[in-house]
């Protein structure tokens, strides 16, 4: 076995998700078992900074330098904490913190247009190159070499860049994780992470023919990040989150306006995709509370009307984009634990159970953390962490990069 940490902070910048598991096999043979999973919250003036420069605000090379390391130090932190108890880990996989994401194509370039032939192979063959404006870009803070320093364990980080370099989305990058620890013999399953930004995994049941080439994967759109910034608007800070949804459970939704908002052009657009706080953040919110004015809306009906967005985006990526309807939900994620919006999703799906990964033995709030820790072994064993079929990269590659740390012999 080895003891290996996955860390990510996600779009809801609610804290630091650490989890400690020890990992054996590789593929189909692969086994997770899970010791402990702890989130970290941020101190309040650094969640502040990172909400700020996610938001866009604009800083200086100095302050954007000192941010990436304060992450780092507070990924340290936790990767330092969670072992108390434990063996030290071997290994580390650390997503880092997302501050800004742009998927392929976000500045409206045509695909068809701006492909061309630009320059020629080592060999002198022709070679197509992607145009930079059409690769995707995403940047994660809190640097892997350091945390590898401070922790004394070799790190993984920077998993996105390899598969955006490829013509990927760089997101999501759970779902070949997902596979091997969540598809089912007979049943085609969708695992749905509800983070600040929705995404999904649909795997075919194993017995399907060439089932792996079947599985698909992309961002359904906002999971709990318009929700949370309601909260937060209608408080005036004094709530950061709609605990259990059930302040959104006493409102209606207006279901005029979620049809309006759902003709946005991300939920109409073909998969692969991905998206972030780049779209749905507080410039999308501020647009939805103008569109709500003339309904006179109840703080609580907003709220009900924003989870069902997130709802009736969910169902309509299923219904639109799926080769079927899955036979079996399973929920991970902050959202998983909003029984409002689960009671939602349910009543859209019937009767598809809506369940949470917990049940197929899988932790629901550290399931993305512990995704990262097979991602980080997989990359130390030199295999491909991605699927090309979800996230649209030419091939499969290796994700992450390595950081080792310790006293090289001298005499080596």
């Amino acid at each position: 076995m080895t003891p290996v940490i996955g860390l990510i902070s996600g779009t809801s910048v609610d804290g630091i998700d650490a989890a400690l598991v020890d990992i054996t096999g590789t593929d189909f043979d692969l086994k997770v078992q899970f010791l402990a999973g702890v989130t970290y919250p941020y101190p309040a003036d650094l969640k502040e900074k990172i909400l700020a420069v996610c938001g866009g605000a604009a800083i200086s090379m100095a302050e954007l330098a000192e941010l990436d390391d304060a992450i780092a130090l507070a990924f340290a932190q936790a990767a330092q904490n969670i072992q108390t108890d434990y063996p030290s880990a071997q290994l580390i996989g650390s997503h880092g913190q997302t501050v800004y994401h742009r998927p392929p194509l976000a500045r409206g370039v045509d695909a068809q247009a701006a492909s061309r032939r630009v320059g020629r192979g080592a060999r002198g063959e022709g070679r197509d190159f992607t145009p930079y404006s059409l690769l995707g870009y995403s940047l994660q803070l809190g640097r892997g070499a350091v945390i590898a320093d401070v922790t004394g364990i070799p790190t993984v980080s920077n998993f996105r860049s390899a598969d955006i370099a490829a013509g990927g989305q760089g997101a999501p990058l759970v779902s070949k994780v997902d596979a091997y620890l969540l598809s089912h013999s007979h049943e085609a399953r969708s695992i749905q992470n509800i983070g600040g930004i929705g995404n999904l995994t649909y795997l075919p049941a194993r017995s399907h023919p060439d089932w792996e080439k079947k599985i698909r994967g992309w961002d359904t759109g906002p999971g709990n990040t318009l929700l949370d910034l309601a909260v937060q608007h209608l408080t005036n800070g004094a709530r950061t989150y709609d605990q259990n949804g059930s302040w959104a459970a006493t409102g209606n939704p207006c279901y005029e306006l979620v049809e309006q908002w759902l003709s946005q052009e991300f939920f109409q657009q073909p998969p692969p995709k991905s998206t972030g706080r780049e779209l749905f953040g507080w410039e999308y919110l501020h647009q939805c509370l103008a569109d709500a004015a003339p309904y006179q809306l109840s703080p609580a009906d907003l709220l009900a009307t924003l989870t069902e967005l997130t709802v009736a985006s969910i169902v309509h990526s299923y219904r639109t984009f799926l080769p079927q309807i899955p036979e079996q939900v399973l929920l991970c994620g902050g959202g998983s634990r909003n029984l409002y919006l689960k009671r939602r999703l349910q009543v859209h799906l019937e009767p598809v159970p809506v369940l949470t990964t917990d049940e197929a033995g899988l932790n629901a709030d550290f399931k993305e953390a512990i995704a990262f820790a097979v991602l980080a072994y997989w990359r130390q064993l030199n295999i491909p962490g991605n699927l090309a079929e979800v996230t649209g990269a030419r091939q499969a590659v290796l994700l992450g990069d390595i950081h080792l740390s310790g006293i090289i012999n001298s005499d080596m």
